[in-house]
């Protein structure tokens, strides 16, 4: 009996689930927009949610390792961020006070600026954004280019940084871009990103990382390259909707140097990778480098709307009003922030996270002696990714099979009916995506990879 096999039995999965349509779910269908994608593949009607568990209108109970894509750092209603929203509530504070100041508001920002790396919280500014990463994304492109006088911005294949126009012409898919035609794609230089699974120098390794590398220096360096020196360079640390691709550290701090020396500003967008999620506060931390522009959302505002741009003193160029929103002002979200980053703190969720992502990727990596198509397990902390392939298929230039693309809704399917929910991601939806609260278990993590292994076996049966 495999150690994978032994996993699965030792820890029952509950019994399947078979989703009919709601009444909630046929009205939502009905008048909701086109536009809407989670309900497609997790048609659920959510009723009661606490910690990692949601409870739907049927009354049947699964575990959350989509947490929000990110946002729900400690779950869903953790007691202190109850306590926070409580607190705002009975204090009767100004729920909505544009960017005027009030307490809790220097409290967040005091909290904030504790947790990032000295050399960047002693001359840091922040800039509050309307309550979404992708207002965020928007702010840090006019920050750098008013900051530079220089208009190109350099991203990464691979790359989400939200849906706006802006946000979007940085994105490396082309799915969402296809329908708009007209973008600000003439101010964005796509350069490859270091995927160290299917290199695209055809390298992989240590030369790949330098190829890598070498060719943006020289993009920045050539008179004769085509390309104008670009007010900035915008990168994800870990890509996740890419497919949970972790940078290279050393190719990071590769990618801070060129940058520094070019004058060009380094933007990290820590959106989802932020507060902990990849076994240290912010992603970039592994790496040791400061970037000058850090973009954050999701679990800052503790489950709540929230989206900040913190940035080094030499970028605070613009003029008052350059970047406004009505809702940059949430105090419940600022409290409940708060309180999260004081949890994370107190706690030391980071290094929880980065014990309980080891343990689950032991597990993967344990059910990948029995699934071939488990391709690539990658990623840091709680933030995973499992590529999946076509042993069959023709094999590349590194000798990996393709994605399996076919497969990957359907494991998703298993896992929904056996109480487990998680997302998709990466090049053509083939990778399965884990994003569990960070307060997760141990025995928790052991359940979760137990039902992975059994609809990976039930999703193969399909095929």
């Amino acid at each position: 009996m495999s150690v994978a096999t032994s996993l699965v039995e030792d820890h029952p999965v509950e019994p399947l689930y078979e989703f009919e349509e709601s009444p909630l779910l046929a009205r939502q269908s009905r008048q909701e927009s086109n536009a809407r994608s989670y309900p497609r593949r997790l048609p659920l009607a959510l009723k009661r949610a606490k910690g990692l568990y949601l409870e739907d209108v049927e009354g049947r109970r699964f575990i959350d390792c989509l947490a929000g894509a990110g946002t729900l750092a400690l779950g869903h209603n953790h007691p202190v961020v109850i306590e926070a929203i409580q607190q705002v509530l009975s204090d009767e504070l100004p729920l909505h006070t544009l960017d005027l100041t009030t307490p809790v508001k220097d409290q967040f920002v005091q909290d904030l600026f504790g947790l990032l790396p000295g050399p960047l919280a002693c001359e840091a500014k922040i800039q509050f954004c309307g309550p979404t990463g992708t207002d965020a994304v928007e702010a840090a492109l006019k920050l750098v280019r008013t900051a530079t006088g220089r208009s190109t911005v350099v991203s990464f294949t691979g790359g989400y940084h939200g849906m706006s126009q802006g946000a979007l012409s940085l994105m490396g898919s082309l799915g969402p871009k296809k329908p708009l035609a007209a973008l600000l794609s003439n101010g964005v230089q796509f350069m490859p990103y270091p995927y160290e699974y299917r290199c695209p120098f055809g390298l992989g390794g240590k030369q790949g990382l330098q190829a890598n590398l070498h060719y943006l220096e020289n993009l920045f360096s050539d008179p004769e390259a085509g390309v104008q020196l670009p007010a900035a360079v915008i990168v994800e640390v870990v890509q996740g909707e890419g497919g949970v691709i972790a940078a290279d550290l050393d190719w990071l701090r590769g990618l801070r140097r060129i940058t520094e020396q070019a004058g060009v500003a380094l933007i990290v967008d820590e959106i989802q990778s932020g507060f902990a999620r990849t076994g240290k506060m912010f992603a970039f931390e592994h790496a040791g480098i400061i970037p000058d522009v850090v973009v954050l959302s999701k679990a800052i505002g503790g489950s709540l709307p929230l989206a900040v741009v913190v940035y080094r003193e030499w970028l605070d160029t613009w003029l008052p009003g350059a970047h406004a929103g009505t809702f940059r002002g949430n105090q419940m979200a600022m409290a409940a922030g708060s309180a999260v980053m004081r949890y994370l703190k107190q706690h030391n969720v980071a290094a929880h996270a980065a014990a309980m992502g080891e343990r689950l990727s032991e597990h993967l990596h344990v059910l990948q002696r029995d699934f071939p198509q488990m391709g690539d397990i990658r990623g840091r902390g709680l933030m995973l990714g499992v590529e999946l392939v076509d042993p069959a298929g023709k094999l590349d230039a590194q000798g990996h099979p393709p994605v399996f693309a076919r497969l990957a809704p359907l494991v998703q399917r298993e896992c929904l009916k056996r109480g487990l929910i998680l997302e998709l991601g990466g090049r053509q939806g083939s990778v399965v995506r884990f994003l569990p609260p960070l307060i997760i278990t141990a025995s928790e993590i052991d359940h979760v990879a137990a039902i992975f292994g059994n609809a990976m076996a039930a999703a193969i049966t399909r095929l």
